[in-house]
């Protein structure tokens, strides 16, 4: 399916491909939505790079909350599923943003009501130039794997 996404888009040459950077953590709550917020800030701040946030899960932490201040943060896409309403990041408008990086939290997280082929394809996004990707996802959370 990801094939099918990016099959038209050119290759971009060698140092212009997008980077995937994983905060990886063997438990949860471990710090890693925290330590890539407060990358983010330092890349802001130190580096003046283009950061935004394409979604990210505070799981009610006051202090991960704080770290969202000050960075710009591309609306969620709204999606209604069995009478339920969903949010979730929403790829067309990271990719139309153009951003030098942008912050996807809970990567592994799928949901099959919300599953955007979209998504999973901006983290191999083939179109120059690219946004880099920062997230996080927890091992007992495996990527999904394609029906046999």
């Amino acid at each position: 399916m990801t094939e099918a996404l990016t099959e038209d888009l050119p290759v971009p040459p060698p140092g212009q491909r997008g980077r995937l950077k994983i905060f990886l953590g063997a438990v949860a709550a471990v710090g890693k939505t925290y330590r890539m917020l407060a990358e983010a800030h330092r890349r802001v701040e130190r580096n003046g790079e283009d950061v935004v946030v394409g979604i990210v899960e505070t799981h009610g932490r006051p202090a991960t909350a704080d770290l969202l201040k000050g960075l710009e943060q591309v609306p969620l896409k709204r999606i209604e599923y069995r009478g339920g309403t969903f949010y979730e990041m929403d790829t067309d408008a990271v990719i139309a943003r153009h951003p030098q990086w942008v912050l996807v939290d809970e990567l592994a997280h799928t949901r099959e009501h919300t599953r955007d082929p979209a998504r999973e394809a901006l983290a191999e996004r083939r179109g120059d130039p690219r946004p880099r990707h920062q997230c996080h996802r927890h091992p007992q959370h495996p990527a999904p794997r394609e029906s046999q």
